[in-house]
């Protein structure tokens, strides 16, 4: 079977040597020596100067929200995971949906003024499989409304555009280290904030607010990584490197193999420094795309309807909250992400080319 992400696995004895570090001291949690460690290596690799671990993305957002004291109306994209979503709605926020760029499939910014009322206090965009959103047009809207401003950045782990971390934009940028993304602790996130008050609220908001012995000074929940996660993530960090030159050629493989073919890939913008995350096709029509993936899963090949619903189509969203986004819905109806990982061969980026032009038949 081909699935469409494979976990990246460190040699076990690298993983074991970090936890008999862990075991004498039988310290496991509340921020210990590991997550310190990680946490320091991080900022080195991305290029960040303030970044809290967190227990994973989705609280991560949550955090992002609370400690931005958002309230009312958040401006968000369709295009995204529904933890994108449910984030905002977690915090008893109302999300305003705002149509993605059909070049790009990120939050468009010609859309967001427009949709910015009273209620609105930020906006959240998603970094759409590591692909940048128009950060410059995001922060000059939102500086001219007062507006904070998130990024959901769980795909974009070492970007850079123009020479600079993508995680350097906005008020929060957010990870997610979940076990199928390029850098992973198993389970676990952070925070990317720009200040370091707001770094420190994190993660006052991460330990529940407790400072000392006996003090507590900000509403807080457990959010906190285990040490156990943070060695995974030790293990793993320093093989980053590989695994993204390997998803480079596997994608460059997949380029050379579909060209000409009736599908095609979100733009690349200048200044891009990519991370390989993913690699999004799109197919002329939804009945196309149904057929493509029917035949991959026919092979024991397992694609991604990636993303899919559009958010905006949610079924638990109040009506009112339902706002039509055409680019998005049709994007989401004909979209499939294909296998990619530092684990796949090249005999298999063919297998699954093969099978796909067997069901256009081209």
């Amino acid at each position: 079977m081909i699935t469409v992400t494979r976990t990246s696995m460190p040699p076990l004895a690298e993983y074991v040597a970090y936890l008999e570090r862990i075991w004498p001291t039988a310290y496991l949690t509340n921020n210990g020596p590991l997550c310190c460690e990680l946490a320091s290596q991080l900022k080195d690799c991305l290029g960040v100067g303030n970044l809290e671990l967190v227990a994973n993305g989705t609280l991560a957002l949550q955090l992002a929200i609370k400690a931005l004291e958002v309230r009312g109306e958040v401006i968000t994209t369709p295009y995204s995971y529904v933890a994108t979503t449910n984030a905002i709605l977690w915090e008893s926020c109302d999300p305003v949906f705002v149509d993605v760029d059909p070049q790009t499939l990120c939050i468009d910014p010609a859309l967001i003024e427009s949709a910015i009322t009273a209620r609105t206090s930020a906006i959240l965009a998603t970094h759409v499989y590591g692909y940048p959103c128009d950060v410059d047009a995001i922060q000059n809207i939102a500086d001219r409304h007062g507006l904070r401003v998130i990024y959901d950045a769980a795909h974009a782990f070492g970007v850079k555009l123009n020479g600079r971390s993508l995680l350097a934009h906005g008020d929060c940028s957010t990870l997610s280290f979940h076990s199928t993304k390029l850098f992973h602790c198993g389970e676990g996130g952070a925070v990317i904030a720009r200040t370091p008050a707001l770094s420190q609220r994190v993660f006052l908001m991460t330990m529940f607010g407790h400072c000392g012995e006996e003090r507590y000074v900000e509403i807080g929940i457990n959010a906190k990584m285990s040490e156990l996660h943070a060695a995974m993530g030790l293990s793993v960090l320093p093989r980053v490197d590989d695994f993204i030159a390997r998803r480079r050629h596997c994608s460059g493989r997949y380029d050379a193999l579909l060209e000409g073919l009736p599908l095609h890939r979100p733009k690349v913008v200048a200044g891009l420094d990519y991370n390989y995350a993913y690699y999004p096709v799109l197919f002329e029509d939804h009945a196309t795309m149904m057929r493509v993936r029917r035949a991959l899963l026919d092979h024991d090949i397992m694609p991604r309807r990636y993303f899919f619903p559009s958010l905006n189509t949610l079924p638990f969203l109040r009506e009112a909250l339902r706002r039509p986004c055409p680019v998005s819905e049709d994007a989401a109806s004909r979209v499939l992400a294909l296998p990619l990982s530092a684990e796949l061969e090249d005999a298999e980026v063919d297998s699954v080319v093969g099978c796909l032009r067997e069901a256009l038949a081209w």
